[in-house]
């Protein structure tokens, strides 16, 4: 069945790698990105891809939260329902680490925003609905402080970090909305993948990304994935698996959840 599907970051790396297979699948898909120019082209190939489906496209920075509200605003007004939104849009270094309103941008753009669009288009997913939301195995004790923009951190703790906190609220949606929503899924879809930000950050080309983009699709399409909501698939060992502890501990993820609310209300 032909499904309507949103996918961040699709102008490259495992976000392209996914819409080449979904479009590829016959599904609708909605495509985001941050430039237009790539947007544009990537919107043109998949539109070639044989049995391709409708593809739209939307420009937005993540790491703006004017950005993200028209995003949201657009999703609506032009699409009554969305089968499944995989929030793939991430980034590790960054020019500048700091948004204008004193945030990390590796918090706001992996964590927070994935959090806006998830609230936001909850009705519009449902209770067949998926939310996939893309974690990794860099997962270190989310600093409350830093969440906030009060302290500094380095690339990698910044990342693991709001790859956690991305896993936290996760399974905290997916137990408040105790069947009666999206299923809610957490994935690794790899370490090391031949990413951006793998070349960026560790300087060597990485793995296949179709490894990546395979459990994308597999979360995002395969039956039965329903009974597993909350939980976090590790791609490295192929099945779901534990998440750091912390991303388990209801304390803890009641305060990250908290810091993520305050942080949207006041912007």
């Amino acid at each position: 069945m032909k499904k309507v599907i949103l996918i961040t970051g699709a102008t490259d790396g495992i976000g392209l790698e996914t819409a080449k297979l979904l479009a590829a699948a016959g599904h609708d898909l909605l495509i985001h990105g941050r430039s237009i120019a790539k947007l544009n082209t990537i919107k043109k190939l998949l539109s070639a891809i044989p049995n391709a489906g409708s593809i739209n496209s939307y420009l937005a920075d993540l790491s703006a939260f004017s950005d993200v509200k028209k995003l949201i605003v657009d999703i609506k007004n032009e699409h009554k329902n969305l089968d499944v939104l995989i929030n793939n849009a991430g980034v590790f270094k960054a020019s500048n680490t700091t948004t204008p309103e004193g945030l990390d941008v590796r918090f706001v753009v992996n964590t927070i925003s994935p959090y806006s669009l998830a609230q936001a288009l909850l009705s519009l997913l449902g209770n067949s609905g998926r939310i996939i939301n893309l974690s990794s195995a860099a997962q270190s004790p989310v600093n409350i402080e830093a969440l906030l923009g009060k302290a500094e951190l380095s690339d990698m703790e910044a990342y693991a970090q709001s790859k956690l906190a991305i896993t936290m609220w996760s399974k905290v949606l997916a137990d408040k909305l105790n069947g009666e929503g999206p299923t809610v899924i957490a994935v690794n879809p790899g370490s090391l993948l031949a990413s951006k930000m793998v070349k960026e950050g560790f300087g060597f080309e990485g793995h296949d990304l179709s490894i990546g983009a395979k459990i994308l699709v597999r979360m995002a399409l395969e039956d039965g994935i329903a009974k597993h909501t909350g939980e976090y698939f590790d791609n490295d060992i192929g099945q779901f698996s534990q998440p750091h502890p912390d991303g388990l501990n209801p304390k803890k993820s009641a305060a990250v959840i908290e810091a993520i609310e305050t942080i949207i209300n006041l912007n």
